[in-house]
């Protein structure tokens, strides 16, 4: 499980340059408001960029304490219901390409979990792994670690796309703000 702290970098979900849709005031006096996602643990975010900046979506932003070069503060962390569509529609991208450059972290996910409780493994929170494919898992790789998201599809024919499993279960905790266990994500 994740240790709670702050996000230093973040990647843009969505530019909404004229306020949020749903804020009451008039347009003149909403300020621009910037959706995007913590690249360490996923937190789901809202800034406020600087009045020059031209930000995109995909453009990774410094959010951290040190001088920010197009971000002048962060407005507030938000849960998955105040993302925009389009935000909702880009998460499950960036997730995934987030996921992909930092395999290794994740690999070892599947080389160190444990169990949570007696009758619950950190391996059985990942969508689609039940006892039998636990087991196999910790057979295989108690022989010798994975090595990458190929080995551990070449190893273990049941799971073709260890990364999907990933994603799904970074996508459910987001989504669920009543998910007991978040193992890639804070509360």
């Amino acid at each position: 499980m994740k240790a709670e702290k702050k996000e230093i970098n973040a990647i843009v979900l969505d530019v909404l340059m004229k306020g949020h849709p749903d804020d009451p005031r008039p347009t003149f006096k909403r300020e621009p408001i910037v959706q995007a996602m913590g690249l360490e643990q996923f937190k789901l975010l809202e800034l406020v960029p600087k009045p020059t900046a031209q930000i995109n979506l995909y453009d990774r932003l410094y959010i951290g304490d040190a001088e920010r070069d197009k971000v002048e503060r962060v407005k507030r962390r938000i849960g998955y219901d105040e993302l925009t569509q389009t935000a909702k529609g880009e998460l499950p991208f960036i997730i995934e390409n987030v996921i992909k450059e930092r395999e290794p972290e994740f690999v070892a996910f599947f080389n160190k979990s444990i169990s949570i409780t007696p009758k619950l493994h950190m391996l059985h929170l990942l969508p689609g792994i039940g006892k039998k494919l636990m087991w196999e898992i910790l057979e295989t790789r108690n022989k010798k670690p994975f090595e990458s998201f190929a080995d551990i599809s070449a190893r273990i024919k049941a799971i073709p796309h260890p990364e999907k499993m990933i994603q799904a279960r970074i996508l459910e905790e987001l989504q669920d703000k009543d998910i007991k266990y978040h193992v890639f994500t804070t509360k």
